[in-house]
C-alpha cells in the first residue's frame, strides 16, 4: 500500500465531499435515482410501492435495512424491472456516472448482471453497449462541467444461475469496450465460487481480472473458494474474514493507562487471513450495507462493532465502497463521514484507504499511477 504523503492531517473542517474517491464495489441496479425508477416505470407499465420520489426512496431503505441479505435483494426486483430496454439501460448508467461524480468519485467501477436485463428481448451484447454508451455519455457530461471521472464496467455473473461460461465469454469480448473485470454476485450462502470454476479457469487463460462477492453472507469456506477456484485478485465485501483473526486481551494491560481501551489486544491471524492481508487482497468493505444485511452480525449490533478498523490497523487491505446507494441511502461521502465519527478518523486515514482502492483498481500500471498521483496531489493541496 502506498504511504500517504502527509506527515500530519490537518482538522476535517471541509466538506468531504470534496475529496477524490474511488468506488470500486457499486452496483448499478442499486445506484438508482427514485425519480428515475418512477419515469421509467410508468414508460414500460411497472407498478411500485410508491409513485412519489421521496416516499419510494424511503421505502427502498426501510425495506433494506432488514437484517437479512435475501429481504434486501428482494428490492432489486424494481430496479431490475425498469432497466429492460435500451433507453432505460442508457439514462440508468449515464446518471449513474454523474452521481459518483458529484459525490467527488474520480474513478469508478460499475458492476451489474448482463443475464437480469434480457425480459424484453435484448441480447446480452446490446445490454453491455446500451449501458458502455450511458456510461460514455455520463463521463461526456461531467466533462462539461470541468470535472473528470473514469469508469469501467464489472461484468457480474448470478451464482444462482448456471451462465458463468457464456457471462465470462461476454466480459472478453467487451474488454475493449469498457469491460475492465468480473464478478459473481447474488445469493452467496449455499452458492460457493467453485460452480464457476471453469469460468474463471477461462478468465484467467485471458488475464481477465475478478472480483468475486465473498465473506458477506457465507464465511471463510466461501472467501477459501473465491481465492482457490475464483482466483480473486479482490474480495467483494471480504468482511467475515475476520472469523480467521482471535484476539486476546490482556486483563493487566487493560487496567493500565488511559488509553487501554484503545488496544486490540494480542491478534493471531488464521492461514486463511494471512494469505489475505500478506498478499494484499483488497477486501471491498461496505460499511452501512454491511450492517443492513447482516454481514457483521457476528461481530456486535452497531456500527462500531464492525471489523473494518480492526482489519485497517493491524494491515489488511482495506477499501471503502457503498455498494447500493438506493438501498443504503448512502454515498461514498456519508461512509466516509461515518468512519471519521465512529473510529475517528482523520484526513491521513482516509487518504490511505482511498489509494488501496486506486492500487487495487483494475486499471493499467500507468494508469493506475495516474490515479495515485492525482489523488496524492488533492490531499497535499488541503495541506
Amino acid at each position: 500500500m502506498t504511504e500517504p504523503i502527509l506527515d500530519a492531517a490537518p482538522a476535517l473542517d471541509f466538506d468531504l465531499k470534496s475529496l477524490p474517491k474511488v468506488s470500486l464495489h457499486d452496483h448499478l441496479d442499486g445506484g438508482l435515482r427514485p425519480a428515475t425508477i418512477i419515469d421509467l416505470a410508468e414508460a414500460v407499465g411497472h407498478t411500485l410501492p410508491s409513485t412519489d420520489p421521496v416516499a419510494l426512496g424511503e421505502w427502498f431503505r426501510e425495506s433494506a435495512d432488514s437484517g437479512s441479505l435475501v429481504r434486501y435483494l428482494e428490492t432489486f426486483d424494481h430496479t431490475i424491472a425498469v432497466m429492460q430496454t435500451k433507453e432505460g439501460l442508457f439514462r440508468v448508467a449515464k446518471e449513474f456516472v454523474e452521481d459518483l461524480a458529484d459525490d467527488g468519485v474520480v474513478y469508478g467501477e460499475v458492476r451489474w448482471a448482463p443475464e437480469q436485463h434480457l425480459q424484453n428481448g435484448l441480447t446480452l451484447d446490446e445490454v453491455v453497449e446500451a449501458i458502455q454508451a450511458g456510461l460514455d455519455a455520463g463521463v461526456d457530461a461531467v466533462a462539461e462541467t470541468g470535472r473528470e471521472i473514469q469508469v469501467g464496467q464489472l461484468i457480474t455473473a448470478m451464482r444462482h444461475a448456471d451462465r458463468g461460461q457464456e457471462i465470462a465469454e461476454l466480459a472478453v469480448r467487451h474488454r475493449n469496450n469498457g469491460a475492465v473485470g468480473f464478478d459473481i454476485a447474488g445469493a452467496e450462502d449455499g452458492f460457493l465460487p467453485a460452480r464457476f470454476r471453469d469460468a474463471f479457469t477461462y478468465l484467467a487463460q485471458h488475464n481477465f481480472p475478478a472480483t468475486v462477492h465473498a465473506g458477506e453472507a457465507a464465511g471463510l469456506e466461501s472467501i477459501q473458494s473465491a481465492l482457490v477456484d475464483g482466483r480473486a485478485l479482490r474480495l467483494g465485501h471480504g468482511v467475515r474474514i475476520a472469523e480467521d483473526i482471535t484476539v486476546e486481551f490482556d486483563d493487566e494491560d487493560s487496567e493500565e493507562g488511559d488509553n487501554a481501551d484503545d488496544s486490540i489486544g494480542m491478534v493471531t491471524l488464521g492461514e486463511l487471513a494471512s494469505w489475505v492481508r500478506d498478499r494484499g487482497i483488497a477486501l471491498e468493505i461496505c460499511p452501512s450495507s454491511n450492517l443492513q444485511t447482516g454481514a457483521i452480525a457476528g461481530f456486535g449490533e452497531g456500527i462500531e462493532s464492525h471489523p473494518l478498523d480492526m482489519l485497517y490497523q493491524i494491515g489488511f487491505n482495506v477499501t471503502i465502497n457503498t455498494d447500493n446507494r438506493l438501498m443504503s441511502g448512502v454515498t461514498l461521502t456519508d461512509e466516509f463521514e461515518l468512519l471519521v465519527e465512529t473510529f475517528d478518523y482523520d484526513l491521513d486515514d482516509l487518504l490511505e484507504l482511498t489509494l488501496n482502492a486506486a492500487e487495487a483498481a483494475f486499471l493499467p500500471l500507468e494508469e493506475k499511477e495516474a490515479l495515485v498521483e492525482y489523488i496524492n496531489d488533492a490531499y497535499a493541496n488541503l495541506a
